[in-house]
């Protein structure tokens, strides 16, 4: 038993050890919060906090009369509330003995416990009326002015602030986890931009390229068309054109003939081959087997074979022989038809190219072609007639060309309008570009309004009619605010 006894006194003696601290320490001053708590530890003597050259006994601290020139002697007093910028001026009749200086306390501390300690203004202390915003304990009012009596709304207060701080917090995380939402959509927008700025550049190298080599396929053809030699109207001119446009047709037709024929050739191949498969399938199949299908399709093979059916006439494919003749060996001969009496010296050099085989005959026609468009060019021939309508391959050479054109100016007006897109601001990481393009609309009256994003604002009325533009998005503009601790 004694020895458990001694054990609860060993126990013991660090909680009266702490007690007996406790008590000898000092005890704040009223008004004085805990970060000033060191100026007030001298239970004997106070030295101005700002001034230590001016000391005083510890009585006159919130004796109600200003000694301090900060007001640091009055913590827990309205004495010096006149050198707050806040407080009303000091009466003329006030004298104090010392210079007016700056208060250096932010003013008078409540505990609040229950809820947040804060400072209210010196001119708020003993005024009459609780303060319960700033001084939900009431210790501001300790002189009952008026008998009024400041009951300690902490407990009540603390915990509603409780309850409206954990839906601001629930609000506030909310509004971070849209703000990350927002902030990854207009990186992503962002990026996409980027690409598609770089397949724009890609294309507009490409279509480069593309325009100017159809300019340069163009420029050839109206070259080659301004050399091919057709006759003016004159004596023979008609006919020469006319029989030059009749060789190009018959050469047609003899092409369109050979190829039916070639055609008809396979088809009656197949034909002959279909034939003889029918036919030994009539000669090989067994007459005791009973299948109907069989049977009908040899019945069907006697009835086609026992039709009378017009032979091969060898003589039809003997004249298609000779109307297929080349104009060589027929008897046309168009050089006569393509020629007239009064033959320039240019044109007598086209004559004898019929005399030469054909690779030497388009290489030289090739050669004085270019030759023609050279004295064109330098003025030795004139140039053909400008009335005639243009060729058909000039005019899908100029088509090909415009339409190559506008797919590169479309894709240059594209590029600028996205390269501008980077260089706007969008707020802080971009942040609005996430609600680029996007409306929202509200109700008031007869009207509704509807505001785009980077676009404009419209008032639309319920009743129809004509909508009005109340304005166009120009820019962001923002302001810098620099919050400072206020001096009560």
């Amino acid at each position: 038993m004694g020895k458990r006894h001694v054990t609860s006194i060993a126990l013991l003696l660090p909680v009266l050890a702490a007690t007996s601290h406790a008590a000898s320490e000092p005890s704040r001053p009223r008004g004085v919060g805990p970060e000033f708590a060191k100026y007030y530890k001298d239970a004997s003597t106070f030295t101005c906090i700002s001034n230590p050259s001016i000391q005083m006994p510890m009585a006159r601290v919130n004796d109600d009369y200003c000694d301090c020139p900060d007001g640091s002697d009055e913590p827990g007093t309205a004495a010096c509330a006149y050198l707050s910028p806040l407080s009303p001026p000091q009466p003329s009749t006030f004298q104090a003995g010392q210079a007016k200086s700056p208060p250096v306390l932010p003013g008078f501390y409540c505990k609040n416990k229950g809820h947040m300690p804060s400072y209210i203004p010196f001119t708020r202390v003993n005024d009459g009326a609780c303060d319960y915003e700033g001084c939900c304990d009431g210790s501001d009012e300790y002189e009952h002015v008026g008998g009024v009596k400041c009951e300690d709304q902490c407990a009540r207060i603390g915990k509603e602030w409780k309850r409206q701080d954990e839906i601001r917090q629930k609000s506030l995380n909310a509004a971070k986890q849209r703000r990350k939402e927002l902030i990854s959509e207009a990186g992503r927008l962002r990026r996409e931009v980027e690409d598609r700025i770089a397949t724009l550049k890609t294309q507009i190298e490409g279509q480069t390229v593309k325009v100017d080599g159809l300019t340069k396929s163009l420029a050839e053809i109206e070259r080659s068309e301004r050399g091919k030699l057709v006759k003016s109207a004159g004596k023979g001119g008609k006919i020469t054109v006319l029989a030059s446009l009749a060789k190009e047709r018959i050469q047609e037709l003899t092409d369109n003939v050979n190829r039916v024929r070639s055609e008809r050739d396979a088809a009656k191949a197949r034909v002959d081959e279909l034939e003889a498969m029918l036919k030994r399938f009539k000669e090989e199949y067994n007459p005791n087997f009973n299948d109907e299908g069989v049977k009908r399709a040899v019945k069907a093979w006697e009835d086609y074979a026992a039709q009378d059916r017009p032979a091969f006439n060898d003589a039809l494919d003997r004249d298609l022989d000779e109307v297929l003749k080349p104009d060589s060996e027929s008897a046309i001969k168009w050089e006569e038809f393509e020629t007239t009496d009064d033959e320039s010296d240019v044109e007598l050099l086209y004559q004898f190219e019929a005399y030469l085989p054909a690779p030497i005959r388009d290489w030289v026609d090739a050669k004085l072609r270019d030759l023609r468009v050279m004295l064109i060019e330098n003025g030795v021939l004139a140039s053909p007639s400008t009335d005639a309508p243009e060729s058909k391959l000039v005019t899908d050479a100029k088509s090909q060309l415009d339409s190559a054109k506008k797919e590169l100016d479309d894709d240059k007006s594209e590029l600028a309008r996205h390269e501008d897109d980077l260089t706007k601001d969008y707020g802080p990481d971009g942040i609005f570009r996430a609600l680029k393009e996007t409306c929202i609309s509200t109700d008031s009256g007869e009207y509704t309004y509807e505001h785009c994003f980077f676009s404009k604002t419209t008032q639309k009325s319920k009743k129809g009619g004509a909508h009005t533009g109340m304005g166009n998005f120009a820019r962001i503009e923002s302001i810098t605010w620099r919050a400072s601790r206020a001096q009560v």
